[in-house]
């Protein structure tokens, strides 16, 4: 075979694989949303006038490109194991490895901006409902896996230390717990962002400790059925292990009654919503994942104590833990409902109130309302 007939055919083979593919691009619909990457994908843009002479429409276009480009799962994957293994990167998107196969997100560098923002809304909340009706006030913090992760690969991190002092030196008026000392690499999933609820029922005796409510500690295991891929699983678009999910169960926790307020009405609901277990995200399955207000009645209590939990996503695998000590527990997510709401649908009466947030939604505040 000649050179010229070689280069026809390297040429046509080139010219029908383009073809191909860009019919493909073209004529395949549209996916509404990315189940790795968690988020909904860009459609096709309006083209008129408007948005043609303002630029907006090929900006749009070519992010809706991006969004729908054929077997782009794929490529994710081949990209992130490249810069991995090939290249020797230390992350991807700011998501790493650790030699164990721990995947963790960089969280660099602390920004006094959203602590400030985080402590001025804390400060609104104890002001506007808290001041001076006898509620006992505490405050905790529940730093990232980063804490412990990065350390292990050289990775950047933040000065928890500092974050700490800088949050105590603007919330004086509450009592601090530090859970730090309780917690190690094994508490957090492997692929995720949040911790094992099976390995936090220290955590959760050492804040009623503090809090002045004896907490047993005794549970039953319960394996989730479904195989749990953590967010980092999908996000880092690397080939890992699922992991399994387990929640704890108790005759407390069978006999309590939970009232969702998501909708702005009271719904009778469960501390696990089983069918957000087999959903795209199964962590949402503890007190039903993102929820502005639920309330966790206890009718084996052997007290009256009401607790108030502000939290964010961690807080839904916490708070069960807790219920065991309080006749009530009000479990309230300022990402979802107005502070300013709060009262609406809370009465502030000598309750134990504890506000525990993460590093991570402490240093990106903006979304507390």
């Amino acid at each position: 075979m000649t050179d010229k007939t070689k280069n026809i055919i390297q040429t046509a083979v080139l010219a029908v694989f383009l073809l191909a593919l860009s019919l493909w691009c073209w004529l395949k619909p549209a996916d509404d949303y990315s189940q790795s990457e968690r988020r909904a994908l860009a459609q096709m843009p309006k083209f008129n006038a408007e948005t043609v002479f303002s630029g907006r429409f090929m900006t749009d276009f070519e992010t809706y490109t991006l969004d729908q480009f054929p077997l782009r799962d794929s490529f994710r994957s081949i990209k992130a194991v490249s810069e991995l293994y090939a290249f020797r990167k230390m992350d991807n998107n700011d998501i790493y490895i650790t030699d164990s196969g721990v995947l963790s997100k960089l969280e660099y560098p602390m920004n006094t901006a959203m602590l400030d923002h985080a402590a001025e809304r804390f400060e609104n909340l104890y002001n506007s409902y808290m001041k001076d009706t006898g509620c006992k006030v505490y405050f905790s913090i529940i730093p990232d896996k980063n804490y412990v992760t990065a350390n292990l690969n050289g990775h950047l991190k933040l000065d928890y230390d500092a974050l700490t002092d800088y949050m105590l030196e603007k919330t004086s008026y509450m009592e601090y717990i530090d859970i730090f000392p309780f917690l190690s690499l094994a508490d957090y999933y492997k692929t995720d962002t949040h911790w094992r609820q099976e390995n936090i029922v220290d955590v959760a005796q050492h804040i009623g400790s503090a809090m002045g409510v004896e907490l047993s500690g005794v549970y039953d295991y319960n394996e989730l059925q479904y195989p749990f891929h953590g967010v980092y699983s999908d996000q880092s678009a690397l080939p890992v292990e699922p992991e399994t999910l387990i929640y704890l169960t108790s005759d407390v926790l069978d006999n309590c009654t939970v009232t969702s307020w998501n909708t702005g009405m009271p719904v009778k609901t469960e501390v696990y919503d089983m069918e957000k277990a087999a959903g795209p995200d199964a962590y949402d399955m503890f007190l039903g994942g993102a929820d502005p207000l639920i309330v966790i009645e206890n009718p084996m209590a052997e007290t009256d104590r009401e607790l108030i939990v502000f939290r964010d996503s961690f807080g839904s695998s916490l708070s069960p833990l807790l219920v065991e000590g309080y006749a009530k527990v009000t479990v309230v997510d300022i990402r979802y409902i107005q502070s300013d709401l709060v009262g609406n649908f809370v009465k502030f009466d000598d309750q134990d109130v504890l506000i525990i947030y993460s590093t991570m939604l402490l240093n990106s505040s903006l979304g507390l309302k």
